[in-house]
């Protein structure tokens, strides 16, 4: 029930929906600048990803190359590119779940 038993008061639940969306998109602004590293082989191979999850830079240690097996040097890239993208999933999770969170229990939103 609402305060006083009427209706919430709807200039104050859209600017509060309107403040939350205004958040969420700053959060994902930020995500999308924020660098987040992983690495594969103790460090011979690492990855650069935005918080948002695209792939900036990849950084592959010379002894990590040998032309007689490029398949662990494939896997040590890929290993890199998905320990970099878990750790994007993870600030994610930190800077828009508590904001998805928040315009999810608002009727009428798609959250």
């Amino acid at each position: 029930m609402f305060p006083g038993g009427g209706q919430p008061d709807m200039q104050q639940l859209l600017q509060q929906a309107q403040k939350m969306q205004q958040d969420l998109a700053a959060a994902q602004e930020e995500l999308a600048e924020t660098p987040v590293e992983g690495s594969a082989g103790g460090g011979l191979v690492k990855a650069t990803v935005t918080g948002a999850g695209e792939l900036r830079a990849l950084v592959i240690d010379p002894e990590a190359v040998d032309p007689e097996d490029t398949e662990t040097l494939a896997d040590l890239v890929l290993a890199a590119v998905r320990d970099a993208n878990n750790a994007a999933q993870q600030l994610q999770q930190t800077k828009l779940g508590p904001l998805a969170q928040g315009l999810g229990g608002m009727p009428g939103l798609p959250f």
